[in-house]
């Protein structure tokens, strides 16, 4: 099973930009499709965006398209999350998550990290 480990997370003024990291290791990084979740206050986990195996393809949630872009490096075995125009309502622990093929489900994958918090003041 593939570890991860998500960093980047801090507080940032409202419109201010963010570039979130995962680091995998335990496993063949280009063999899993990668995925972001975050909770905020009170919610359960929200997707977020998803990316396959050799970032041809991506995917976004709504309220992010046009703002957020998920993106991989195999090399390194990481994947990021590039946030920008953050909102007051971007507040949340963010997860990274690899599974077999990209998907918005959270129990769709296989493995998760333990998050990193993103707090945006307004």
């Amino acid at each position: 099973q593939v570890q991860l480990v998500e960093s980047g997370g801090r507080l940032v003024q409202a419109g201010g930009s963010l570039r979130l990291s995962c680091a995998a290791s335990g496993g063949i990084f280009s063999n899993y499709a990668m995925g972001w979740f975050r909770q905020g206050p009170g919610k359960e986990h929200e997707y977020v965006a998803s990316i396959n195996w050799s970032g041809e393809n991506t995917f976004y949630t709504d309220s992010v398209k046009g703002r957020f872009t998920i993106s991989r490096d195999n090399a390194k075995s990481t994947v990021y999350l590039q946030m920008n125009s953050l909102k007051p309502e971007d507040t949340a622990v963010y997860y990274c998550a690899a599974g077999r093929w990209v998907s918005g489900t959270w129990s769709e994958y296989e493995s998760w990290g333990q998050g990193t918090q993103v707090t945006v003041s307004s």
